[in-house]
């Protein structure tokens, strides 16, 4: 009876652990599949910069000053994709090494982001559309995920790995915010006619940040009763099994 009962629960182990390590990698193929349009775009202005495209309204800004810009896009395109290979605990668990190592260069990454990023917004002049109420919001959400990376790495220092994952996280979603605006600006170029005025690309802009960071505080706030669930679980097993094998 009890190697019949332990046979059946191997296989049922087996078969639930499938589905559970193929759910693992679907976070992080969205937001692989999320952060492509920012890296193509990303990637086409180095080839622009690279190759000495003309001067345009979009680009003077940037061939005047490239440095900054390409920083900023060699930081940040890594950042976004590499990043979301630590969202699989499957990947985590496997590859402990790796996710170290990484998270390292991710951090690095991040910083030269947001500074960058920090720097383009206060020094390269605004383009056609932007105005102070989104130069107001880049410098606070680029200043927030600076501090989310920098206090994400003072957590890991003194081996609090709870906040360090919740500091990144909340860094990573500040940093994919590129990517959220170009489906918070679809229904505008969809439904309306000509480029959005300077309130209304504030808005969409911002959309972008605010949907990034309340899923991560969601996703935050889920760990701790996701952990207690599953220590429960895992301490409810030896006394189940002696129930049934008595």
């Amino acid at each position: 009876m009890r190697a019949t009962t332990m046979r059946a629960t191997t296989v049922r182990a087996t078969t639930s652990a499938t589905p559970t390590r193929w759910a693992g990698w679907g976070v992080p193929a969205l937001l692989i599949l999320l952060s492509l349009v920012p890296a193509v775009a990303g990637t086409a202005r180095l080839a622009e910069l690279a190759r000495g495209a003309g001067p345009t309204a979009s680009n003077a800004r940037f061939l005047a000053q490239p440095l900054p810009v390409v920083l900023h896009i060699l930081a940040v395109v890594p950042f976004s994709l590499l990043g979301a290979l630590q969202f699989s605990p499957v990947f985590r668990r496997r590859r402990r090494g790796w996710h170290r190592a990484a998270g390292k260069a991710l951090a690095a990454c991040g910083l030269v982001g947001a500074l960058s990023g920090l720097w383009m917004a206060h020094f390269y002049p605004w383009p056609e559309g932007d105005g102070e109420g989104l130069y107001l919001l880049r410098l606070a959400f680029g200043s927030a995920m600076a501090l989310s990376i920098v206090l994400a790495v003072a957590a890991v220092r003194r081996r609090d790995f709870a906040a360090h994952g919740a500091w990144m996280t909340r860094g990573y979603a500040i940093g994919m915010g590129a990517a959220t605006q170009v489906l918070t600006h679809l229904p505008w170029f969809l439904l309306a006619d000509g480029k959005p005025g300077e309130g209304a690309r504030t808005v969409m802009m911002g959309a972008g940040w605010v949907i990034n960071l309340a899923v991560a505080e969601w996703v935050v706030r889920r760990g701790p009763s996701r952990r207690s669930a599953v220590r429960g679980a895992v301490a409810a097993a030896p006394a189940a099994g002696a129930g049934m094998g008595g």
